[in-house]
């Protein structure tokens, strides 16, 4: 059984970080071992919340307390997400180390969550250049959405070939695999948003319709099903390929039932069958 050790936010109501991402990876069959860098009552999207943001040593305790069990040798790979403080992504970066000691043929799936188009920055001012500087070369796979991918690279893109761009400079900075999603470039029709998985066989791009809203912890939920979908397949085309399919369910699921909040429960056949299939384009 593929097993992955998640390590990102929690909320108690609602859906986001592992609150969002350890459900769907347990319907399509894996194993999870959740580690929580914040407890908060609700996602900051609602604008308050309560709870607490764990101290780096806690969370890293949390790890080390399951090496103890052993469980590490048997972990596939280390999903990684909202940070809390920059300290936390030490503790990931330890976590990391440990894992590949106990399994090197672990990988590591970096979700940089520090902002999107529109909200601008969401995070403490120490987050991003942690995800810059100190994580992005240690992390096998790594999935900004459009907005953190330029500052990743310190640059705007617009362009399609920008983009794509941008994405080989991240390999070159470490990881194989990069996934940008929530993508729209200068020539994306309107009624529609993109991803695009680059690895060294290529650049695979997925277009699909434009749902008109905005749902917390979809990007989350995004970051887990395609590493699962890679796991499972190697071959980041049809990881690609299946995520944008299960997304499009669960989004349209969600707006369909009226829903702030993901409708993951209601929408769980999506994530091992997904209603609407979409090709990706191979485009490098």
């Amino acid at each position: 059984m593929t097993s992955i050790m998640s390590i990102q936010s929690s909320v108690a109501y609602g859906h986001a970080g592992n609150s969002a991402a350890s459900f769907p990876l347990m319907r399509m069959g894996l194993e999870v071992m959740p580690v929580l860098t914040v407890h908060f009552s609700n996602h900051s999207g609602y604008g308050a919340w309560r709870g607490p943001l764990l101290d780096p040593a806690d969370v890293l305790e949390v790890v080390r307390g399951i090496d103890d069990r052993g469980a590490l040798a048997g972990c596939d790979a280390l999903l990684s997400g909202y940070l809390g403080n920059g300290a936390t992504g030490e503790t990931v970066l330890a976590a990391d180390a440990l894992l590949k000691e106990r399994n090197p043929r672990a990988i590591w799936c970096c979700d940089p969550v520090m902002g999107d188009v529109g909200r601008g920055f969401f995070v403490r001012e120490d987050v991003p250049p942690m995800f810059r500087d100190r994580i992005l070369p240690h992390a096998q796979v790594v999935t900004p959405n459009h907005f953190e991918l330029d500052y990743l690279v310190g640059r705007e893109t617009n362009t399609l070939a920008e983009i794509l761009s941008a994405a080989e400079e991240l390999r070159e900075r470490g990881p194989e695999t990069v996934l940008v999603t929530s993508m729209v470039s200068a020539e994306t029709d309107p009624d529609t948003i993109q991803m695009l998985a680059v690895d060294g066989s290529g650049a695979y791009l997925v277009t699909t319709p434009r749902l008109d809203a905005y749902f917390t912890g979809s990007g989350d939920v995004t970051s887990a099903l395609f590493l699962a979908h890679l796991l499972a397949t190697g071959s980041s085309r049809r990881a690609v390929e299946n995520t944008a399919g299960s997304m499009y369910g669960l989004l349209g699921r969600t707006l369909e039932l009226g829903r702030r909040e993901l409708a993951l429960v209601p929408a769980q056949e999506e994530f091992v069958s997904p209603s609407t299939t979409f090709v990706a384009q191979k485009i490098a």
